[in-house]
């Protein structure tokens, strides 16, 4: 076939063979081009984020029971097929119902994590009180499986200064743990305390709307989160979503997963998040904390402090998108 084409070649036109050119030189740069797009790095991939729960077991409420709770964050991972969560233990908060509920999310192929006993804030405890505190906590998350030795910090506050972060880090370090940081906080928390004051209040709430802006609010974080990083990175890192072991996640959970995964972004396993780059650049150094790694990569940087937090993380924001929303008959 070769010796065919030849002689055929040989028979055309000057102008012909100029086209024949541009088709080659067409086709060359087009293979080139799709060979750099293969090429390029996370062209392709998904953006990733793990779920993580504080403050497990929470108790009941006027809006459920605790073990409603349970049972409904865990239908919300089956059904949208999340596969793997942590739950950060408070372990004051375990009695013999909380023992059953956490022993169901471990019984369904969950983990469990170390939240502190009593929930006390680094900043403002002595160092060796806090630590007093932890191994409290360590010793009485033994007794459950699936345990991950990480720690959360209450109120993302690792410590007054850089001493004391230093101590903190060395303590935990020497039972094991490394450091449950998050990537993407947010005021879940208070979307929920509102939910519970207005049923306290026999105030009629309209759940659809309220799961909009639960929803809303969350996924404003999560691009806000990730924008920052892609400054001060250059890359969508894997990120740890922060939310609590409260009603709003038991009712509005698969809303969230739903929104966050029809993004084209894939949930995978806390294990596999704390796996990235970013869990080495911490260090006492760090001044800026109280929101998550991103935020204290951004600011040791030099990124104005003005800029690391999302607008919804104020509560007089959310309680005008709370009117905005009509959540509230």
């Amino acid at each position: 076939t070769g010796m065919t084409g030849m002689t055929g070649m040989t028979g055309m036109t000057g102008m012909t063979g100029m086209w024949s050119m541009r088709v080659v030189r067409s086709m060359a740069i087009r293979c080139v081009g799709l060979l750099v797009l293969l090429l390029q790095p996370n062209v392709s991939q998904a953006a990733e984020i793990a779920l993580t729960f504080d403050d497990a077991p929470m108790p009941g409420s006027s809006v459920m029971s605790g073990e409603e709770k349970t049972r409904r964050i865990l239908g919300h991972l089956r059904t949208h097929e999340v596969n793997d969560a942590v739950f950060f233990v408070t372990t004051q908060h375990i009695d013999d119902a909380g023992r059953i509920r956490l022993k169901r999310y471990t019984d369904a192929g969950y983990h469990l994590a170390h939240h502190s006993h009593q929930h006390i804030s680094a900043k403002k405890t002595a160092v060796n009180t806090y630590l007093e505190d932890f191994y409290r906590a360590h010793l009485i998350l033994k007794e459950f499986d699936n345990v991950l030795k990480f720690h959360r910090f209450p109120y993302l506050h690792y410590g007054a200064d850089k001493n004391a972060r230093a101590r903190l880090d060395e303590g935990m370090k020497e039972l094991g743990y490394q450091n449950g940081y998050v990537t993407v906080d947010n005021f879940d928390w208070y979307i929920n305390s509102k939910l519970q004051e207005a049923l306290d209040a026999n105030r009629a709430v309209d759940q659809q709307r309220l799961g909009q802006l639960y929803v809303d609010v969350i996924w404003e974080s999560i691009q806000f989160y990730d924008g920052i990083a892609k400054q001060v990175l250059g890359r969508s890192p894997k990120h740890v979503l922060l939310l609590h072991e409260n009603d709003t996640s038991a009712l509005f959970l698969g809303d969230l997963i739903s929104k966050i995964k029809s993004e084209g972004w894939k949930i995978i396993s806390p294990q596999l998040a704390y796996g990235d780059a970013i869990a080495n650049e911490y260090t006492p150094d760090f001044d800026y904390n109280g929101q998550g790694r991103i935020a204290a990569i951004a600011e040791h940087k030099g990124m104005d402090k003005d800029k690391l937090r999302h607008p919804t993380e104020n509560t007089a924001a959310l309680d005008l998108m709370f009117d905005e929303y009509r959540i509230f008959k």
